[in-house]
């Protein structure tokens, strides 16, 4: 009967089942990872610890809000920014 879907909120993410996809590749990877190197079992828990601690970090935030946090935290070739300056320099000029 009703044939086109109207969204009842445009800025809702798009989600993988109940997660959306940055938190779903925080799962997935530690899992798929845990199967490459045959421990099941440790790539559950790690991809569960690795979830809640994402969660954790973002608490309400956006996903640029979580690069941010990456770019100040993490070593200057983690990204490998060829404009932006590394995050360790903090006076540039003067």
């Amino acid at each position: 009967m009703d044939r086109y879907g109207i969204p009842k909120h445009l800025d809702d993410p798009e989600l993988i089942g109940f997660w959306t996809l940055d938190e779903f590749l925080v799962m997935v990877i530690p899992f798929a990872w845990g199967i490459v190197a045959q421990h099941v079992v440790f790539g559950i828990l790690s991809s569960s610890a690795a979830w809640f601690g994402y969660r954790k970090l973002r608490a309400g935030r956006s996903l640029h809000w979580v690069l941010h946090f990456a770019y100040w935290h993490l070593p200057g070739g983690f990204f490998g920014l060829k404009a932006a300056p590394p995050s360790h320099l903090r006076v540039l000029a003067g």
